[in-house]
């Protein structure tokens, strides 16, 4: 497994950089074994430091597991992200089984290219000045780039968005084929979306 430790504006000094690639390295390999990559990223976020962590999961295409924590000094933001990390892979290994089934019986499986897009959060606010509804304004796009969406069970999507810690995935339900959707609620709970085919009256 590679490590790779960088700070973003702050300097790493060696001994904190032996710590994290310590702990990253115990800490990862007594629930995976496949992890491939993993990148620890220091900054510093007003008077508070912020650690973001990325790794690469060999087990699966495009499957990653990230984290991000901030604390009162470097040390304690990186505990606190890596602790977020081995929470994922502890419900990771709990499913990896099923999940091994379920990709070898959609391996041929191949994803939808779709379009991200970045908007700016007061686009309601010029949507409203302009006087109406009319289609999104070009200005309002931050940024855009090409992603793909997966055929996966629920249980699948429930997991990448855990791994990935992303507040919401979208996905093709592997039972129908359908668009789905599954995010995480504000009192923590998973939420999953899953359109009604039946004619609205």
């Amino acid at each position: 497994m590679h490590i790779s430790v960088s700070g973003k504006g702050v300097d790493v000094g060696e001994r904190l950089r032996e710590h994290m690639e310590q702990r990253l390295s115990q800490g990862i390999s007594k629930y995976l074994d496949r992890v491939t990559s993993v990148q620890s990223v220091l900054s510093k976020d007003a008077h508070r430091f912020r650690v973001d962590l990325h790794g690469n999961i060999g087990t699966h295409a495009g499957m990653v597991v990230r984290a991000s924590a901030m604390g009162d000094d470097a040390y304690t933001a990186f505990d606190a992200a890596l602790e977020k990390i081995e929470k994922q892979l502890r419900r990771y290994k709990r499913k990896i089984t099923n999940h091994h089934k379920n990709v070898s019986s959609s391996a041929g499986d191949v994803p939808m290219r779709g379009r991200k897009y970045v908007l700016s959060p007061d686009i309601g606010e010029q949507e409203t000045e302009e006087g109406g509804s009319g289609p999104m304004q070009a200005a309002a796009v931050i940024a855009e780039k090409s992603t793909d969406i997966d055929k996966l069970s629920v249980s699948e999507a429930v997991m990448r968005m855990d791994l990935q810690d992303l507040p919401a995935l979208m996905f093709y339900n592997a039972a129908h084929g359908r668009l789905n959707i599954v995010y995480r609620r504000a009192d923590g709970n998973i939420a999953w979306v899953d359109p009604d085919t039946a004619s609205s009256s």
